[in-house]
């Protein structure tokens, strides 16, 4: 991703609460074993901050480890077809508790806003280990997908790549990758920002959070039950 100067964002970038988001765009590849919840392999993090005139940047941010899956959750050659990610390549990586504490412990101060896109397969593996990361499990997730579905409403397609091809971003070299995949997924949050800001359809961080984000399942009430 290159951080060219983008169009004035007008009202968006006037947003106290704008300019002061860290925003950290998110990605894991992962298993999927039957009859229990995706495991991850890979995870990447890359930070985003506004800078006048140029609307979200990388900020400095980033974080990226690969992740040994527990034994009933083994990388298949599908997966291996898909993100070239080998049971060697993570046989002597950390598992996922501490690797999500050591990127929870990283995060930057807040505020700070997750960005991914189709972000419940993000959520459900941080609420998996939300132990590990009670403060990555407590922050909003910004869907890029349900952004893009606010801002360009007319789309057949809705996917990582249909995005990109519409927004004439490349694809990556290594696609399904977690950094890859984040570097494009960041890019495409500030081609989505920048839209939404020149047809004044989103004009602040709490609209963008309303239209694109569902609360965290950790920070959720919980239902007690009745006696």
């Amino acid at each position: 991703m290159t951080d060219t100067a983008l169009p004035d964002p007008g009202r968006l970038a006037d947003d106290p609460h704008f300019q002061d988001t860290h925003f950290v765009v998110l990605d894991f590849e992962g298993t999927t074993p039957k009859g229990t919840h995706p495991e991850p392999i890979e995870v990447a993090a890359l930070g985003l901050k506004h800078t006048p005139g140029q609307g979200p940047v990388r900020s400095g941010f980033a974080f990226q480890s690969l992740i040994k899956p527990p034994l009933h959750a083994p990388i298949l050659p599908f997966g291996v077809a898909q993100t070239g990610i080998t049971p060697a390549d993570v046989a002597d990586a950390p598992s996922a508790a501490p690797v999500l504490c050591r990127l929870d412990e990283a995060l930057p101060e807040r505020p700070v806003l997750l960005v991914a896109h189709h972000a419940p397969a993000e959520a459900n593996i941080i609420y998996a280990y939300r132990e590990a990361c009670p403060r990555l499990a407590h922050t909003r997730i910004v869907d890029t997908r349900l952004l893009a579905k606010h801002v360009v409403p007319d789309l057949t397609a809705y996917d990582l790549d249909a995005l990109l091809a519409h927004h004439g971003i490349p694809q990556p070299p290594n696609r399904h990758r977690a950094m890859d995949d984040v570097t494009v997924t960041a890019a495409l949050f500030r081609a989505l920002l920048t839209e939404a800001a020149r047809l004044h359809t989103i004009s602040s961080v709490a609209e963008l959070v309303r239209v694109a984000s569902r609360t965290p399942r950790a920070a959720r009430p919980t239902q007690l039950e009745l006696p």
